[in-house]
């Protein structure tokens, strides 16, 4: 990596020491200054362009000897970096899940697009894919005796109404992110005020929390050790809080109690709550999370989660695949990975389960079963060591019998 940050460094020495972009305007300035002068006086056309030749010449002389140099430097740190990141093919896609779902990465795709806001482009996506869907339609219908291609039903794509979600979503949190609104983000978790408390979400409070602390601070973004509009926060404790009841009492003591220290809250046992840098970015992590899950979807896109966790499995992948290969073995386990793939612990979101007698995970079809000892083994494993009859544990001298066996749910 040295050598790669050694020429990064000399090209970004290079890109800013380089004069190319004074010599385009000084160019750019010398022809509209003939233009001027041209259109104020015809006559002097000739003798105007016979000057101009010469200092545009020049000109893009510099600007050339400015690019070589610049493509140079490019060229060097092209090299430094195949040398470090050298050229290896892919995984084999042969025993890819999706490669005949296209309808499910069009979805993904789509979706992906809505929570990022971008409905521009998400309108342009799905439209594309209407088009393409219509074309294969009617090519199948001049063509009865082919079997229509299977593309995305139009039906599967996000509707209407999860696009004015999402829509509604993007406002909320461009209000929150940029203009340090929280007006919207209250309203909205007053009007679904039953189903987050059914979910035991606090995120009524926490947006009503922070806009007391908002006001306290008289509306700036950064907080400071002056009191600010600590009336109006009052006030809006009076009106508002009352309705949180005793679940927050706690809470509530707390903001109330920090008036107490206005000449130096700073140093007070409540600086952690007013003086806290990432509020802004928790609260609104904690409105992405309730608003995702009233509409029955995570938090995070599923397709970014799918990306990440992909390449930070590639290198295992790649290096399985060149074993494999110098060993002449084949990949033979289906919708299985044939190694440990470790993730970070956020990008795990279900117990998986390897059978210690057989060695093989489980599944929908061979589930765990716990033995009345308490031990698990996968339900195959079991019947080949019941054979129908009492059997030993194979972990204890515990004896039972197959149906005393119970599956469980990990």
């Amino acid at each position: 990596m040295d050598l790669v940050q050694k020429e990064h460094d000399r090209l970004l020495k290079r890109l800013k020491a380089s004069h190319g972009l004074k010599n385009v305007e000084s160019t750019i300035d010398l022809l509209q200054s003939a233009r001027d002068t041209i259109a104020a006086d015809p006559n002097q056309a000739a003798v105007t362009l016979a000057k101009l030749q010469n200092p545009v010449k020049s000109s893009f002389d510099s600007i050339n000897d400015s690019l070589k140099e610049t493509h140079g430097g490019l060229n060097k740190y092209t090299k430094s970096l195949d040398k470090l990141f050298k050229d290896r093919p892919l995984p084999s896609t042969e025993h890819d899940a999706l490669s005949n779902q296209e309808h499910l990465i069009n979805r993904a795709i789509a979706m992906h697009l809505l929570r990022e806001g971008q409905f521009s482009v998400a309108a342009t996506f799905l439209s594309e894919i209407a088009d393409q869907k219509s074309t294969i339609q009617q090519e199948s219908i001049s063509r009865p005796s082919e079997k229509p291609s299977s593309l995305l039903d139009i039906d599967e794509v996000p509707s209407t109404e999860i696009r004015k979600q999402f829509a509604s979503m993007y406002y909320i949190l461009h209000e929150l992110k940029e203009k340090r609104n929280l007006l919207p983000a209250i309203e909205w978790s007053r009007e679904h005020r039953e189903a987050l408390a059914a979910r035991g979400s606090n995120l009524e409070f926490e947006l009503c929390r922070l806009q007391y602390v908002w006001l306290y601070h008289n509306k700036s973004l950064e907080p400071t050790n002056s009191p600010g509009n600590w009336e109006a926060a009052i006030e809006y404790a009076r009106r508002e809080f009352s309705s949180f009841g005793p679940r927050y009492l706690a809470e509530i003591q707390k903001l109330s109690g920090a008036m107490a220290f206005i000449a130096n809250l700073r140093g007070s046992p409540y600086a952690a709550t007013f003086n806290n840098p990432t509020a802004w970015d928790e609260v609104s992590q904690s409105f992405t999370r309730e608003f995702c899950s009233l509409l029955g979807l995570s938090a995070d896109s599923p397709l970014y989660i799918a990306a990440t966790a992909g390449v930070i499995a590639l290198p295992t992948l790649l290096k399985l695949q060149t074993i494999m290969k110098a060993k002449r073995t084949e990949w033979t386990t289906e919708n299985e990975l044939p190694v440990e793939i470790p993730l970070p612990p956020s990008y795990l979101f279900h117990s998986i389960f390897v059978c210690p007698v057989s060695k093989e995970q489980a599944t929908d079809e061979n589930p765990p079963m716990m033995m009345p000892c308490g031990h698990v083994i996968a339900e195959e494993s079991l019947k080949r060591l019941s054979k129908g009859g009492r059997f030993k544990c194979p972990y204890c001298p515990n004896e039972s019998h197959f149906k005393d066996a119970r599956k469980i749910f990990l």
